[in-house]
């Protein structure tokens, strides 16, 4: 059975590779490899548009008023001068060790309580994200501390693994106590193949909601509706943790309001409540302080960065790794092939068979895993399965990175001890095979 699992991926893999890997994948294993242009910028002109959009992302932003105006706006508050403070290497970030070390990649969301398990309302004074910096004369509006409860389970053969609960308090509050509030802990995650996402064919993840689980099989994935205002029609949720976000323009906008404190035509409001009133009068960059063209370079860099190649596929390791994450019922939400739309732009990106693991729907992952917080349509226990094309190479990208939404798990192994809900079954699969059958998954996860 094994065998005949690991030839049907070993088909999957190849059909895919026939559509992808001329055109979109890299096979860079240096400390770039999530940093590459798709090959099918051959132009100079394309590799040129390619670069001025890394520029701006690895831009170190400054406070307005500045000598130079195109990079000036910085604040009023914030999380972060750079995008890539959060994403080194497009790669993923990581959690605090503990409540004296301060966040240097991770954010932390905030609402207050409501009746609607799916929504929830801004914090009145602290918005809807915690700012731990500000410009000079404008307070910040505190600091978030990580806290860790930790234990220990056991696996089979004797091994043992511990695991890290992170819990949140909320320290030296700029504006007034916190009151009751709800906080949601965020690592950056990495960002390659988000161009692909936005040309996924609708109906392929359609296809795959079940969110009665009519099947009996345990996976309710369910697509996230979100209301577009501009044509209040609804849309399915792609980007973020939660799926809340549509397209990679709003992804990308929203990150520099949020996170940064740049406006731009998508976001152009401060991220000032109406108590911060320092913040309100504190000198702008511009309106709005992100152009439509330095908006546009960013995503044409995100769009186009390279997909890493599968590795190693023809190790025996790996092929009975691949096998196993199927039969361990892994396959439901972590997706091993999805086709783009027929109608996908640029043409390039159009009818590929793409591998990102994912069905980009929400999943209840157990109370566990629960930050307790709705957000854009999803209850605190979902959360949109995670792409896992390039984990394998997280820990080369980066020095030090994170697994799941908050990065409590250190290892690929502790985030999968940590899936409860929808991902309980193949959890309890994992913690009970051979210890040569989990070795072998975690190859083949190190392989993509």
């Amino acid at each position: 059975m094994m065998r005949l699992f690991a030839l049907i991926f070993i088909g999957i893999v190849l059909s895919a590779k026939v559509y992808a890997e001329d055109l979109l994948e890299t096979t860079e294993l240096s400390r770039r490899a999530l940093s590459m242009p798709m090959p099918l910028l051959d132009s100079e002109q394309k590799l040129g548009q390619f670069a001025a959009g890394r520029s701006l992302f690895n831009q170190m932003w400054v406070i307005a008023p500045s000598s130079d105006e195109d990079i000036d706006g910085l604040g009023p508050l914030y999380n972060s001068i750079s995008c890539l403070a959060c994403h080194s290497g497009n790669g993923r970030g990581h959690a605090p060790d503990g409540p004296t070390e301060k966040m240097r990649s991770m954010l932390v969301r905030l609402s207050i309580p409501g009746e609607n398990p799916f929504h929830s309302e801004p914090h009145l004074v602290y918005g809807g994200q915690l700012q731990e910096f500000a410009v000079p004369g404008v307070p910040a509006e505190g600091r978030a501390e990580i806290h860790y409860e930790y234990s220990t389970i056991a696996l089979s053969e004797g091994e043992t693994v511990t695991l890290r609960k992170p819990s949140i308090k909320l320290v030296n509050p700029g504006y007034g106590e916190f009151g009751e509030v709800l906080t949601s802990a965020r690592i950056g995650p990495a960002l390659v193949g988000m161009g692909l996402v936005e040309m996924i064919d609708k109906q392929e993840i359609l296809s795959w909601q079940d969110a009665d689980d009519a099947n009996a099989d345990g996976i309710s994935g369910r697509v996230n509706w979100i209301i577009d205002d501009a044509t209040l029609t609804r849309k399915i949720g792609r980007f973020g943790y939660k799926a809340s976000i549509v397209s990679l323009n709003e992804q990308i906008a929203s990150a520099f309001q949020a996170d940064l404190g740049l406006t731009s035509a998508l976001f152009p409001e401060e991220n000032c409540s109406d108590v911060q009133l320092a913040c309100q009068q504190a000198v702008s960059g511009g309106k709005p302080e992100l152009t439509a063209e330095q908006l546009q370079a960013v995503s044409f860099y995100l769009q186009f960065l390279a997909v890493p190649a599968p590795r190693d596929q023809s190790k025996p390791e790996v092929i009975r790794g691949r096998a196993v994450f199927d039969e361990a019922g892994c396959t439901a939400c972590h997706r091993p092939q999805i086709k783009t739309s027929s109608t996908a732009k640029p043409a390039a990106f159009a009818n590929r068979l793409i591998a990102p693991y994912s069905d980009y729907l929400l999943h209840d992952m157990g109370e566990e895993l629960s930050d307790h917080r709705p957000d854009s349509g999803a209850t605190g226990a979902e959360w949109r399965t995670a792409p896992l094309w390039g984990i394998g190479l997280a820990e080369k990208v980066g020095d030090r990175v994170g697994y799941l939404h908050d990065g409590r798990a250190t290892t690929l192994l502790e985030a999968i001890l940590w899936h409860g809900g929808e991902g309980q079954k193949s959890r309890d699969g994992v913690i009970n095979m051979p210890k040569a059958d989990r070795d072998a998954l975690l190859q083949f996860l190190k392989s993509l």
